[in-house]
This record gives C-alpha cells, sequence and structure tokens, in this order.
C-alpha cells in the first residue's frame, strides 16, 4: 500500500519536474490569473498526465493510486494541479463509457498532449450540487442536438480542446427516475466558442481559470454523444470516486508542504533569543497537523486500493477527500500562524496556497454533503436532502 519502487520513481519524476517551476513562478501566475501553459506541457511530456489512459492507446495504464501519487507531489511541490487534474478524472468517462471510435479517436491524442481535455461541464447556477434538476437542454435534430442553458465554475475552458458535458435530453417531468433523462456529450470548444457557445471568466480568490458558460442553440453532433442517451447521471457519479481520491492527494500535498514550511520557519525564527519553535504553543499545532496528515494518507491509499482493485469505494473515496481536505486546511491555519505577520506577504506564499486549499472544503463537493453521504449510506440514517 505505501511507496515502491514505481511509486518513489513517480514521485522523482514530478519532483525533477516541479523544481523548474519555483514558487517565483506559481507566484507571478497566481497575481496575472495567468494558466501554467508551460508547466502542464512539461508534464504532458513527461507522459504524468496520460497515467491513466490505457497503453493501447499511448498512456502509462496506471491506476488511481499512481495518479494520486503524481498530483500529491505537484502540490506538496509548492504548485497547484489544480491547472490539470481534470484530465485524469475526466477522461475516465470517455475511457469507461466512450465507444470504440471515440476511444481510438480522442485519447491517443488526449496521451500525447495533442487534444487537451480538461474541462468538465457539469454544475449550473441554479442546480449547485442538485446535479439531478440540471437544466441545459440537448434537443436531437437529426444528426446534432440542440443545446441551450447555461453552467458556472467550469474551469480551464479557455485552455482547453475538448469538454464533457452533462445535458438533459428528456424532460424532467417525463422521466420515471430523478437521475433519468441526463446525457453526456463530448463538446469541441475550438468549434464551439462564438458559435452558440460564450465564455465569461469569474475571478476567484485561486487561479483556476474558473468561468461562467453561456450556451444558446450551440449544434453538437450525434456521433458525441458518450454512452447511451439518458444514462449520462450514472456516467458522471462513475467517475467521482476517482475524483475525490486524487483531490484528497493534492489536499495531503498542500498539507505536506504547510508542514514543511512552517516548521522550517519555526526553526529559523528567534524571537526571545530562541527559536519559535521550542514554544510549545507553536509546536502543538504543527505536530497535530502532521499527525492527521498522515491519518488522512491512510485513507486514501485504502480508498485508492479499492478502486484499483474494480470494489466499492464510495464511502472510503468520501471519507478521504473530507478528512484530507480537513487536514490540509489545518495545516494551512498552523503555517499561517506559525509565519505570523510574514505569513501574508506574497514572497513567502503561505498565502497563496492557504487560499488554494481552502477550495477543497466546498468543492468539488462540500464537506457537510460528503456527511450526509455517509450518514444515509454507511450509518443508514434516513436521507436528508
Amino acid at each position: 500500500m505505501f511507496d515502491n519502487d514505481l511509486h518513489k520513481e513517480l514521485r522523482k519524476g514530478v519532483r525533477k519536474i516541479c523544481s523548474d517551476f519555483q514558487d517565483s513562478y506559481w507566484r507571478r501566475l497566481d497575481a496575472d490569473h495567468a494558466y501554467p501553459g508551460e508547466f502542464v506541457e512539461a508534464l504532458t511530456k513527461g507522459g504524468y498526465l496520460a497515467a491513466l489512459i490505457p497503453e493501447q492507446y499511448g498512456g502509462s495504464g496506471f491506476g488511481i493510486t499512481e495518479a494520486s501519487i503524481i498530483l500529491e507531489e505537484i502540490n506538496r511541490s509548492g504548485g497547484n494541479a489544480g491547472a490539470c487534474h481534470a484530465q485524469m478524472y475526466t477522461m475516465g468517462t470517455l475511457l469507461r463509457h466512450g465507444s470504440v471510435q471515440q476511444k481510438e479517436q480522442y485519447l491517443p491524442k488526449i496521451a500525447d498532449g495533442t487534444l487537451r481535455l480538461q474541462a468538465f461541464g457539469v454544475t449550473e447556477p441554479n442546480t449547485g450540487t442538485d446535479t439531478t434538476q440540471l437544466k441545459t437542454t440537448a434537443v436531437r435534430k437529426g444528426d446534432k442536438y440542440v443545446v441551450n442553458g447555461q453552467k458556472v465554475f467550469i474551469s480551464r475552458v479557455e485552455y482547453s480542446d475538448m469538454m464533457i458535458m452533462l445535458v438533459r435530453t428528456t424532460p424532467l417531468d417525463q422521466v420515471k427516475k430523478r437521475t433519468d433523462g441526463l446525457s453526456v456529450l463530448l463538446v469541441n470548444l475550438r468549434e464551439a466558442v462564438g458559435n452558440g457557445l460564450t465564455i465569461r471568466p469569474i475571478r476567484t480568490m485561486m487561479n483556476h481559470a474558473t468561468t461562467e458558460l453561456f450556451i444558446e442553440d450551440l449544434e453538437v453532433p450525434v456521433q458525441n454523444l458518450i454512452g447511451e442517451e439518458g444514462k449520462g447521471f450514472r456516467y458522471i457519479l462513475d467517475g467521482m470516486n476517482a475524483e475525490r481520491i486524487l483531490i484528497a492527494a493534492e489536499c495531503i500535498g498542500d498539507g505536506k508542504w504547510f508542514i514543511e514550511r512552517a516548521t522550517n520557519y519555526a526553526n529559523e525564527r528567534v524571537v526571545f533569543q530562541r527559536p519559535i519553535g521550542q514554544n510549545q504553543g507553536v509546536q502543538f499545532p504543527i505536530a497535530r497537523s502532521f499527525v492527521n496528515i498522515e491519518a488522512a494518507n491512510l485513507m486514501r491509499y485504502q480508498a485508492a486500493e479499492l478502486f484499483d482493485k474494480g470494489q466499492p469505494c464510495g464511502a472510503q473515496a468520501n471519507m478521504a477527500k473530507l478528512l484530507a481536505a480537513d487536514a490540509s486546511w489545518e495545516a494551512a491555519n498552523a503555517a499561517l500562524q506559525t509565519h505570523g505577520g510574514f505569513g501574508f506577504a506574497e514572497e513567502y506564499d503561505v498565502e497563496r496556497k492557504f487560499r488554494e486549499t481552502r477550495l477543497y472544503q466546498v468543492a468539488p463537493i462540500s464537506t457537510n454533503l460528503i456527511l450526509s453521504y455517509v450518514a444515509e449510506h454507511v450509518l443508514k440514517l434516513p436521507r436528508s436532502y
């Protein structure tokens, strides 16, 4: 379950790439709200973003465990895997449910970097996490779907070639189950923008290239339907366990970064003629953060192991994400408090990483909804929503 030779080599390789993109690189991008194109290109050339793509399509054929290690190391090195992590789990919808023709057409290009699939169009302004109430419609007309609606908090659309989008193909009042009637379309963004798709950037507290999408009479070929019409909700759910495990790994990477920075600063910073790290009031929050990150890491590995074996892992994936998000946020607070006023200074990078890791209390699913999931599906308490 813990690092084997492959895992050690992966960590070493990712760290080597990250060493060429120091704190100043991420600081500059954050200030400009710019996309880390050079970093993503380096990861792509190294084959790391194709980790989950089978070898027959040009990928590495690794499991979710290895993919999570790659993303963990990016965040642990001071970077932000949010710029590219969606390419790993979004691709899974195409891999698991796409046709042979779709997989042969797109996966090799995604693997070698000639095609970028990093956008995932699900969330809407009026439905939020209640995906079954989704309002964006796709009406079939001949060999095309005509799509109308709106999406919000969709990241990396401006820097992707393709987007996987969830749409409603059967009106809600005509389905037997609320999870029916949703379908998944593969949208060619280079053709769609300006031809029914309008993108409006949303400036947020972290640099994730987040946007709002306005869709008006967008035409998508029927051949771009992934899987069966009306079964899309299940396809999307199928990839959420992978997403939660990968996000948990990013949080663990953040947590380790915060703990390392806080520990180093506590050893170096001298006040009242001694290092501040000698004070238990400084030691204890850092030590507690370390303990909780290590515990969350165990749950991450357990969830990843179950996922890679093809066994049910919904509870473990959700718990891993919750524990890791809580632990990284705790570590962020400990690091900021340890640095005192300098923690708010951009040049120390704590404030940047502090903002970035705060996101995972809310997305890709809030901690409260995870607790609701555990209450209902694990503890068998009544459904609360």
